[in-house]
């Protein structure tokens, strides 16, 4: 860049914050608005997932996108570094009756990969606590996973570092910028200068956080949920509402969710339980719009739908591109915002 260009960044979750430090660190002067205190509501209701291919196996809406998924995946290292933060690269593994195995073995397989089928000595190696009535699993170390509150605070701390300024309300507009990038998760207060923001539809999810028993083992994925570690206890997720797009706490929603984690882990139907729930935006296709808007200047980096974390190194990527004019790269065609112009 001949000189610094001034960016204005709306929301900071893990899409603000990722592209807010990468467009820094090309050069610019960037300017983060977010009401939130700290930011990153739904991103830090999350479980941190890095996980293209349990994704691409369980969620019918992501299976075509692996190889996009995957790339994203391999950007997390670099950035890993950047902010100084550890990426658990156990991977995860599958648990269930023969049925769900059967059919995880065989979308794995057809993803071009090889699950290691484990003994029940192994998985309970793996897994501590793991419900006696499991007695096979499928492991991918292709899987990771971060800690997302700590991620969202290393990103604001290294972005600060960065000589990003923070600003404690919602952008109204270009607030003095000559580009406004809007990753505002759902909301749609920037609609009228972001026509696109339309096109997204709320998905409601609750998680579950246990205050003990401690669990250090790795992530584990059944059958309407998954088990991950987090500090001084577990994390149990997690449900999907399309369409709700309000932030109470279900009572139904929890029930199911600790039956089905308690299969799993039976330890969690005694401990203590905290609920939270977020909002997140999807597309019609599943995929994030990231790149050009309509009007000029506007750049959307929103509607990861659950891979906010994921695909977040490829979307700061693919939006520093487009304001230093660089190579958009093979996935941009795929998540440009003007792909739904026409429907």
């Amino acid at each position: 860049m001949s000189r610094k260009p001034r960016i204005t960044v709306a929301g900071a979750g893990a899409l603000g914050l990722t592209t807010a430090l990468a467009l820094a660190d090309a050069g610019a002067e960037v300017a983060v608005y977010d009401p939130s205190p700290d930011g990153g509501a739904a991103s830090a209701v999350a479980a941190g997932m890095l996980a293209p291919v349990f994704e691409a196996v369980l969620d019918v809406e992501t299976r075509a996108h692996f190889d996009l998924m995957l790339a994203a995946r391999d950007l997390w290292p670099a950035l890993e570094t950047r902010i100084g933060i550890t990426v658990d690269r156990a991977g995860a593994m599958a648990v269930g009756d023969p049925s769900f195995l059967h059919a995880a073995d065989a979308g794995i397989r057809k993803l071009g990969l090889h699950p290691t089928e484990l003994s029940r000595n192994a998985m309970i190696g793996l897994a501590p606590g793991l419900a006696p009535g499991c007695g096979h699993a499928l492991l991918t170390r292709e899987d990771w996973r971060i800690d997302a509150a700590a991620a969202l605070a290393a990103l604001r701390r290294a972005a600060q570092a960065a000589g990003v300024s923070f600003h404690p309300r919602a952008a109204d507009g270009f607030e003095g910028g000559e580009r406004l990038v809007i990753a505002t998760g759902m909301g749609r207060d920037l609609g009228v200068i972001a026509p696109s923001l339309a096109r997204l539809s709320p998905i409601k999810g609750h998680i579950l956080r246990t205050d003990g028993p401690v669990y250090e083992g790795i992530v584990v994925r059944g059958e309407g949920a998954y088990i991950t570690a987090a500090p001084g206890g577990l994390t149990l997720g997690a449900t999907m509402q399309a369409g709700a797009g309000d932030l109470t706490v279900e009572a139904d929603q929890v029930a199911g969710l600790l039956e089905a984690g308690a299969r799993l882990f039976p330890s969690v139907r005694d401990a203590e339980v905290i609920a939270q729930t977020g909002v997140r935006a999807a597309t019609p296709d599943g995929l994030p719009m990231v790149g050009r808007g309509r009007h000029h200047g506007v750049l959307l980096a929103v509607g990861a739908r659950r891979n906010g974390w994921l695909l977040a190194p490829l979307v700061a990527q693919i939006i520093t591109a487009c304001v230093t004019e660089g190579d958009l790269g093979p996935y941009a065609a795929r998540l440009d915002p003007r792909r739904f112009d026409n429907i």
